[in-house]
């Protein structure tokens, strides 16, 4: 039996005519895929259930639902939408190359199916791929901070990090968190000072770093899509001790602490993991640190501290 965790990776073959699996299966089997089979759409959707595969082969023409509604349900739920698929079909027809790429495909193998060109493309889609989710997994568990916006402002892509700061940002303003992908007002009228003043065009424009409140900082460049533009999100880097903390602003040495980690983003679950205390600990010492500062928010109080401190 092949060692699975020594193979190149997951295929799902989803075909109904005995030679092509046969072909595809031992061709992929020879270089080291794990190989799965499934002879029509409602199998392998069921199939993708209990294995998901790395890539799937898709036929366009089968008995039941076809490729392209395979395809689309597939695309539909979140769990499955990643795992890129590759149509392989007979047909030439512009219209129906074109569906498929509607559909979520990322390519197409055209039968007669030649096993070279079908690793090939399989080689070159799955390292993609991988590149792909480990920059993903890298921006959604780090604390980079960074949205895409386009022209008008509307928000086209943002980090976790970068949700968190423009939540906190929009309370320090006394605003509403973002609503329907637009940034917050004074963020908003700010890219529009700086795009007037740089020029849509300038596809090298960059801005430096400003100062938009105490604590919130950001920087602006174009990004290779035309008129999209990327915003840098920066909390001002805090230095202070739980000595300092506790001197100027009257608080325990663990107030202080506390407070310290919460300037630097800290949640009150990573600021319980840090001081070997629960988040409910936390918490109340929080509503301690708010009462002696004359805040409410989280972001009230790293303003306190920037201004104080």
């Amino acid at each position: 039996m092949m060692d699975v965790s020594a193979s190149n990776g997951t295929v799902l073959i989803v075909d109904d005519t005995p030679g092509n699996l046969a072909l595809l299966s031992d061709t992929l089997s020879e270089a080291n895929y794990r190989v799965l089979v499934a002879t029509d759409g409602c199998s392998a959707i069921e199939q993708i259930q209990y294995i998901k595969p790395d890539i799937i082969l898709l036929d366009v023409m089968m008995p039941g639902i076809d490729g392209f509604e395979t395809c689309s349900r597939l695309k539909a739920d979140p769990d499955t939408a990643p795992i890129p698929v590759l149509f392989m079909t007979g047909l030439s027809e512009l219209d129906d190359l074109l569906r498929g790429f509607g559909e979520g495909a990322l390519d197409y193998i055209v039968k007669p199916i030649r096993p070279a060109e079908v690793l090939a493309r399989i080689e070159v889609h799955l390292t993609q791929t991988r590149n792909l989710r480990r920059a993903e997994s890298l921006l959604d568990h780090h604390e980079f901070a960074a949205v895409a916006v386009d022209a008008s402002g509307q928000m086209v892509w943002l980090t976790p990090a970068a949700s968190e700061w423009l939540t906190d940002f929009a309370e320090l303003q006394g605003t509403a968190p973002p609503e329907n992908s637009r940034l917050p007002e004074t963020l908003h009228g700010w890219f529009q000072r700086w795009l007037r003043q740089s020029g849509r065009n300038d596809t090298e424009a960059e801005s430096e770093a400003h100062r938009l409140a105490p604590g919130f900082t950001l920087r602006v460049s174009a990004c290779q899509n035309p008129d999209e533009f990327l915003l840098l999100l920066q909390r001002d880097d805090a230095q202070w001790t739980p000595e300092t903390l506790r001197d100027k602003l009257k608080l325990t040495f663990r107030e202080a602490e506390i407070l310290m980690w919460i300037a630097r983003g800290k949640t009150n679950k990573e600021i319980g993991i840090i001081l070997t205390t629960s988040p409910r600990t936390v918490n109340k010492h929080l509503e301690h640190i708010f009462e002696k500062l004359g805040v409410s928010t989280r972001a009230a109080a790293v303003a306190m501290v920037l201004q104080r401190a």
